[in-house]
């Protein structure tokens, strides 16, 4: 034991470096990190909500995302659908007989983010249990959101199968 201060300190020798510690290398550069160029839109304040409200309630109106989400304003929802827009993750409906009634709807690219959905849900619910349920214990996915996979996972599904045959 080492002290720091007020702190004590536990000096752990390092365990030896097991297959699934090595590094993981993509196959392109860190300046083009997929990751990366994803967080350009994904990683702004308040996207992934919109995204999990259009995720979650296809067709639904400005005024309910709101709603979902208190201390999002309708200036920066405004500026998240704007860029979700352009970016081509939704798209805009506007009722032919009543131009005031708008909703938003996912475009397959805004599908293809529902994996990122899932595991952020899934991390939440085994590590911030205490956070997400009343009685603070975790859940396995499938216990939130039985027999949903196909549209939680998205093409990701097919991906995760091929491995397996």
């Amino acid at each position: 034991m080492k002290h720091l201060g007020n702190e004590r300190i536990a000096v752990v020798p390092m365990p030896s470096r097991g297959p699934s510690e090595e590094p993981l290398l993509p196959a392109v550069s860190f300046q083009t990190c997929p990751i990366r160029a994803s967080l350009g839109v994904l990683g702004r304040k308040w996207t992934l909500l919109v995204l999990r409200d259009l995720s979650y309630f296809p067709g639904i109106p400005f005024s309910q995302i709101l709603r979902n989400s208190p201390g999002l304003t309708p200036r920066v929802l405004s500026m998240r659908l704007r860029d979700l827009r352009e970016e081509g993750f939704l798209e805009r409906l506007v009722d032919p007989s009543n131009r005031r009634d708008v909703r938003y709807r996912l475009t397959p690219k805004g599908r293809d983010a529902m994996p990122i959905l899932t595991a952020l849900i899934q991390f939440g619910i085994r590590h911030y249990a205490g956070d997400v349920f009343a009685d603070r214990r975790p859940r396995a996915l499938q216990q939130v959101f039985p027999d949903r996979q196909e549209r939680l996972l998205g093409r990701l599904a097919d991906y995760a199968d091929a491995g397996s045959k």
